[in-house]
């Protein structure tokens, strides 16, 4: 979609250099393997000494996201140290930076990892938003409610993944706007206004340091219990709005100044507007699919993006889909564990499984994913969705 070009001469880390990730979930997994794929060494820091990426990588240390000694260790072996998940604290970014180059920055960081000050850049910045409210206090809280509407999503400002950290008021609930700060422990908080929505879709844009800019087609997503549950590339909306969305996206990475990934979450309001929900500094689940939908994946972009070597064409080969595998399909409804139907989903036409290697499913927990290719975005969800309910 969107292109630029490097601007500035910046050194190439070639194939044969080492990648540290501050993460070892699934994302990081699937960026180490497509790091190893490119001739790449790599090496994690997590706080799960089996956490997914173990498996496929050259060394795994053993720390927590405020743990800045082990970011130092983890960056002193590593050519370019970069991220699978935005709660890696600043101290653990500093004492990483000094031994090498940490991609997305410091700066960056600051901003994406409070919701408060997210959302403040974004509106100074002169993007779209719906309406929202900064709350401190609890009398901001009880104030900022009715401002917004009454019908709104309370969200922690730091913290928070999978509608974790998150309170719904108005939605045919009791829950009050002082009951609502007790639930997000009394700490500073979001109040978004919740909109009438037609669709929600994200744009993936990557960022080299030496300037060169490149952004995926715009992915539609659907949510159930603000968890993904599905997702399509391409999200096939009008082209005037995918147009303004991949300039929207474009933009935010430029002014951030951003090496590496940025998933830019949106709205599509049914009065027509284009709305920023959040932004995501690493490689995002609603692209899952680019795998078997683009001819550079995000994971792959990912490597080539904090490594400075030249973007991948992400034009679209074909509709694709994915849906997530929640810990809900390894489970009965006693609790115990049971085995899924992997090979009734394989036979659908078109699908493949991809599991995380994640140990004790739980309720709500991102196992791994199905994905689906179709001749149309709709073929590609029709068979995806098929595939899950078969397992």
């Amino acid at each position: 979609m969107t292109e630029t070009k490097n601007e500035n001469a910046q050194p190439v880390l070639l194939p044969g250099s080492t990648i540290g990730i501050l993460g070892g979930g699934q994302l990081g997994r699937m960026v180490a393997m497509a790091a190893r794929s490119l001739g790449y060494r790599v090496q994690v820091m997590d706080p799960d000494p089996s956490c997914p990426a173990r498996f496929v990588v050259d060394a795994c240390f053993e720390g927590g996201w405020s743990d800045a000694r082990v970011a130092a260790d983890l960056a002193r072996g590593s050519d370019v140290v970069t991220l699978e998940i935005e709660q890696v604290s600043l101290s653990c970014l500093d004492a990483a930076a000094k031994y090498a180059a940490v991609r997305p920055g410091r700066e960056l960081m600051r901003i994406v990892q409070d919701r408060i000050l997210q959302k403040n850049w974004l509106a100074e910045h002169g993007f779209p938003l719906g309406e929202y409210r900064a709350i401190e206090t609890e009398a901001e809280m009880v104030e900022a409610v009715p401002a917004i509407g009454g019908k709104c999503f309370i969200k922690s400002a730091r913290g928070g993944y999978d509608g974790r950290s998150q309170v719904k008021i108005g939605f045919g609930d009791a829950t009050t706007a002082s009951e609502a700060w007790k639930l997000l422990g009394e700490k500073p908080c979001v109040a978004e206004q919740a909109l009438d929505l037609e669709k929600e879709i994200s744009v993936m844009v990557a960022r080299t340091p030496g300037g060169e800019t490149r952004s995926f087609h715009s992915a539609l997503n659907h949510h159930e219990n603000q968890i993904l549950a599905w997702s399509v590339i391409p999200s096939s909306i009008p082209a005037d709005l995918e147009a303004k969305a991949q300039k929207i996206a474009c933009d935010i990475a430029q002014q951030l100044g951003l090496e590496g990934l940025l998933a830019v979450e949106m709205f599509v309001t049914r009065d027509g507007r284009l709305l920023v929900n959040e932004l995501a500094p690493r490689p995002h689940n609603s692209y899952h699919a680019s795998e078997r939908a683009c001819v550079t994946s995000q994971f792959e972009q990912a490597v080539r993006a904090v490594c400075n070597l030249p973007l991948g064409d992400v034009s679209v080969v074909q509709p694709a889909a994915i849906a997530n595998l929640l810990g809900e399909v390894w489970l009965n409804e006693d609790g115990t564990e049971r085995e899924p139907r992997f090979d009734l989903a394989l036979a659908i036409p078109g699908v493949r499984v991809h599991l995380y290697e994640k140990h004790n499913p739980r309720k709500g927990r991102k196992m791994g994913h199905l994905s689906a290719v179709g001749n149309t975005p709709e073929e590609a969800v029709a068979r995806v969705l098929e595939a899950e309910k078969l397992l």
